[in-house]
């Protein structure tokens, strides 16, 4: 199986240089975000599955919500490496294993916007493959590798890296041990992104489960719970909508988890923002994350589910 999965990445090499990264002035100061886990984050809102006799034939219904209607002053890092203007499905060219529907990244960028006008142009940077363990998402690996060199990429013309929202987990609840090591793997994924960005104080806010496709849900949402991380926010999507197949959260859920995605981190940005603020005349250190360099060739991740 891995052969083959690895076959089907050097079908999609892209070579990368700075000058695909050059099409957004750098004087437009981009507020970043990574979206990354599996196929919640990814996007199934809308997608139905026509398939008989357990043969899957999905196709998207193409209903894109008001709440996540793209706007000029949202743009996505695509799969090339170049920021256009984002639109649903925002994980079309990076998940390219399912079909991709609506998620909760537009209904986030929106919500921010319009209670936050003055944030200025968000850049959103899709990571996110369904189907996938978290043990996948260890340093070093394909998935943890690609999101880091698109986090890269994405800083090249100047941004500021604001925000790592992470939706993941529904993989690891088919086994008694994936949901036993869940919360080490993920404090440790956590620890790893905040060191290798350069950005010790990035917030990060992980989504407790809604629906799983084994026995350990329970275990893994209390491991998610749990992590008493200092930068990490959770946002329990539990009670959200559940479509018919019983693990992807509907469109209007999406909607829903992306406004809520978007409460958590004004909160957090604006507690920030007041600590950052000087205070008389003594010198207040600024908290703000680091640029990162060191863009590295990357490949473009296939099919995993």
């Amino acid at each position: 199986m891995i052969p083959f999965l690895w076959l089907i990445l050097l079908t999609h090499i892209r070579w990368v240089n700075t000058a695909d990264l050059a099409n957004v002035s750098t004087s437009q100061v981009l507020n970043i975000f990574i979206l990354a886990g599996q196929s919640n984050m990814s996007g199934r809102g809308g997608v139905i599955n026509h398939g008989q006799n357990g043969l899957a034939n999905e196709t998207w219904d193409g209903v894109i919500p008001p709440e996540c209607q793209s706007n000029p002053n949202i743009l996505r890092l695509n799969a090339g490496f170049q920021w256009i203007e984002a639109q649903e499905p925002l994980h079309q060219d990076i998940d390219l294993g399912k079909v991709c529907g609506v998620g909760p990244g537009m209904s986030f960028a929106n919500s921010v916007l319009k209670r936050d006008p003055s944030i200025g142009v968000i850049g959103l940077v899709p990571c996110a493959i369904g189907g996938t363990n978290i043990s996948e998402w260890a340093r070093g690996g394909v998935l943890y590798n690609h999101m880091i060199r698109r986090t890269e990429a994405a800083l090249q013309g100047g941004g500021k890296l604001q925000a790592l929202l992470w939706y993941q987990g529904e993989s690891d609840t088919e086994t008694l041990e994936d949901a036993k090591l869940y919360r080490f793997r993920l404090k440790r994924l956590f620890k790893n992104v905040l060191r290798d960005l350069q950005s010790p104080t990035l917030p990060v806010i992980q989504v407790a489960l809604a629906s799983s496709i084994g026995s350990y849900m329970e275990q893994v949402r209390k491991a998610q719970l749990s992590i008493n991380l200092p930068n990490v926010r959770t946002v329990d999507a539990k009670g959200l909508p559940v479509g018919m197949d019983y693990v992807h959260i509907t469109t209007l859920a999406q909607v829903q988890l992306g406004q809520m995605l978007a409460d958590t981190f004004l909160q957090t940005h604006q507690t920030t923002q007041a600590v950052l603020l000087p205070v008389q005349t003594e010198t207040v250190t600024s908290n703000a994350p680091r640029r990162c360099s060191n863009f590295v060739l990357d490949l473009l991740l296939g099919p995993f589910r």
